[in-house]
């Protein structure tokens, strides 16, 4: 599994923690976007989904598009 699968299955936020920091670092620089469905992380924190963070920041489809462009948004998107 790649980090958008972790993510959008919500393992990411499940597994041990430096598995969680990398797919959050890869939301944070463009590379993943959040699933379509939220998760509780491991502490039971929520984590929202990409439908639920505005439109532009980071987590989102725009923001993943803005960042590395329509095609790699598309691409991490289509990993549902």
């Amino acid at each position: 599994m790649d980090a958008q699968e972790l993510i959008n299955s919500g393992l990411a936020w499940r597994l041990e923690g430096s598995i969680g920091r990398q797919c959050m670092a890869a939301i944070e620089a463009g590379a993943c976007m959040l699933g379509r469905v939220g998760h509780r992380d491991y502490w039971g924190n929520y984590v929202p989904s990409r439908d639920e963070v505005q439109a532009g920041t980071k987590g989102s489809f725009d923001y993943v598009a803005d960042r590395l462009g329509a095609e790699h948004a598309e691409m991490q998107a289509a990993k549902e």
